[in-house]
């Protein structure tokens, strides 16, 4: 209910126009059975008017309103007063419903409102929380969570809105009448509810437990799905298309049985209720009447007829109350999965008294003074690492795969923080900087070019609120994009499809390669960016690099060395350590690790 805080109001009114529905539906109870009685004689007394001074108020308007019944009845017959006592029913009727409408109209603003709000903690909470927090979690299981799991907290909040509000207010409302015709026979009621409840409250402790299994299950069936659409090619490509058929089948046969053993629990409610419902009626309807037949009652037939109306008017909201509680366990279960999400602690906070970077930062200098980094906290992927780049300079890292190259660079704008040593920009250390001071600072382009699908223009213009176009056009120019983006249907409306399907790898690597020129930033991170494109699109690729390059300070990860033949420092990783430092020609004379991967590449 904390999501329901901001809608309190709506929660108030729901309330009261709730408690206006169950006043307005005993007070027609109430007003019926004796006009009834006298209706058809069974209540022979005489009414006379009194004065509004002569006795209680209640009293008093009760006696004058059976005073001019029984004159409308004198007067203008049975059939007539009968009329009058329809055409009354009905607007009471009307009144009724009107305020069980306006209690739900007061309910959907906070319903929805919960729900959106959930959605977008949920959203903000996932765009804070580090890169590290998704390597441990599968896609579909998040966007279950967001979907599905939400879904079952909407339908938990209008459940509590309604049931845990509307009816205990019902309930105690018809109970207080029934006190006030027998309080023996309300005594024996109120033994017998907590017994019925109880009973029926067995069914229903394991469906939380159910619904966090059906959950989870619903998570990996949209993980599979993900997965199976993003390697579809290789899906296909190894006639894999069985066996990834079958898996898919024995998730959803799973899920299948998980909600089939929950909603039998769900359906085994309504008949339990009924059940015990009319068992409990056959007990007040057995002690009821033999208090009658024996002549010791307080209460007469038609008085008791009344008490057997409003107990089961009574036994309809406390069934609903059954089953609200059900959804409610499905609601809470749902949001143990949200709260993995909300309550997850972000290790990359700004400090609280953060450093300003220098006003003029059109070149800045990085270092990494003895950073070691490790995953697990157990086995470090980077060890005792020293590297410096100066203001405008380019600098190389090259390596094995696995010898902890883009971990390096990752580090840099605190994807990930280091567990020992320092990185410093501008002789600043990171961790004293505002974490998007940092990023501002920082262009990257990777070896996959991630791309939105969007336009081509939106994707340039990403991050850039106040891009114009011509500096949207300037930059596609500077990274050899700009024809190839005139030749598609729309130019730079074109939209790209998902992650750019629509364009090729050097089409979307140019892209990528656009943004970050458009962003202009003083340091820019080249994350391999050529190694996937074929010759050609890496000769284009590579001249938008070398634009991109002028007068920044860069940190280019390599796969084809005769790519940073120039670079004025190339750094040698081998299992997480600087193994090698110097420029092509130094290194090339050592005849160490470099010299190898040189070789390997020309054979």
């Amino acid at each position: 209910m904390r999501y329901a805080a901001p809608y309190k109001w709506n929660a108030v009114l729901s309330v009261v126009f709730n408690l206006l529905t169950a006043l307005l539906t005993i007070f027609s109870f109430a007003m019926i059975m004796p006009i009834l009685r006298m209706l058809f004689g069974i209540d022979t007394q005489e009414y006379h008017l009194m004065a509004l001074e002569s006795g209680k108020l209640a009293d008093v308007l009760t006696n004058n309103f059976y005073y001019y019944v029984s004159q409308m009845i004198q007067h203008q017959g049975a059939s007539f007063t009968l009329l009058f006592l329809c055409a009354a029913l009905s607007f009471m009727t009307l009144l009724k419903v009107l305020a069980a409408y306006v209690s739900e109209l007061f309910t959907i603003p906070l319903q929805n409102g919960v729900t959106r709000d959930i959605r977008n903690e949920m959203y903000d909470k996932i765009i804070a929380l580090p890169i590290g927090f998704f390597s441990n979690e599968r896609k579909g299981d998040i966007m279950a969570r967001i979907s599905g799991d939400v879904q079952e907290v909407q339908m938990s909040v209008m459940a509590s809105v309604f049931g845990l509000l509307k009816y205990p207010l019902l309930i105690i409302s018809y109970i207080a009448s029934m006190v006030a015709i027998s309080w023996q026979m309300t005594l024996l009621v109120l033994i017998l509810l907590p017994i019925v409840g109880g009973i029926i409250g067995i069914v229903g402790r394991k469906l939380k437990h159910q619904n966090l299994d059906a959950q989870e299950r619903f998570g990996s069936i949209l993980s599979n799905i993900e997965e199976t659409i993003g390697g579809l090619r290789i899906v296909k490509a190894f006639n894999a298309e069985g066996q990834m058929r079958r898996n898919f089948r024995y998730e959803t046969q799973d899920l299948y049985n998980i909600i089939n053993r929950m909603n039998r629990r769900y359906a085994l409610a309504h008949p339990l209720s009924e059940f015990f419902g009319t068992v409990a009626v056959a007990v007040i309807l057995w002690f009821g009447g033999t208090l009658i037949l024996s002549g010791n009652s307080s209460i007469d037939a038609s008085q008791f007829i009344l008490f057997m109306v409003l107990f089961y008017s009574v036994i309809n909201p406390a069934k609903d109350l059954t089953k609200t509680t059900y959804t409610v366990q499905k609601g809470m279960a749902a949001m143990e999965r949200i709260d993995k999400i909300l309550a997850a602690e972000n290790p990359i906070k700004d400090p609280v008294n953060p450093k300003e970077l220098p006003a003029d930062s059109s070149q800045s200098s990085v270092a990494l003074e003895n950073v070691s980094f490790s995953y697990d906290g157990e086995r470090d992927v980077l060890t005792n690492v020293n590297l410096e780049v100066k203001p405008g300079e380019t600098v190389a890292i090259v390596g094995q795969s696995g010898s902890g190259k883009s971990t390096l660079v990752d580090l840099i704008p605190r994807f990930w923080d280091t567990e020992r040593g320092e990185i410093k920009i501008d002789g600043i250390s990171v961790k004293d900087l505002r974490v998007k001071d940092i990023r501002s600072l920082i262009g990257n382009v990777n070896q996959e070019a991630i791309l939105f699908n969007d336009t081509i223009y939106n994707n340039i213009a990403f991050g850039y609120k106040n891009a114009t176009r011509e500096e949207v056009e300037r930059a596609a120019r500077i990274a050899n994009a700009h024809d190839f983006i005139m030749q598609t249907e729309n130019g730079y409306d074109t939209v790209i499809g998902d992650r750019g399907s629509r364009l090729s790898g050097g089409q979307r690597q140019r892209i990528s390669i656009a943004r970050a020129i458009l962003k202009n930033p003083p340091i820019l991170i080249l994350d391999e960016a050529t190694s996937a494109l074929d010759t050609e699109s890496e000769r284009l690729v590579q001249d938008a690099l070398e634009n991109l390059m002028k007068d920044r300070t860069t940190i280019v990860i390599a796969h084809r060395l005769s790519t940073i033949v120039n670079a004025d420092r190339i750094y040698v990783l081998h299992e997480g350590k600087v193994m090698e430092v110097g420029n092509h020609e130094e290194l090339i004379r050592k005849g160490g690790i470099y010299h190898k991967l040189v070789e390997m590449q020309q054979v």
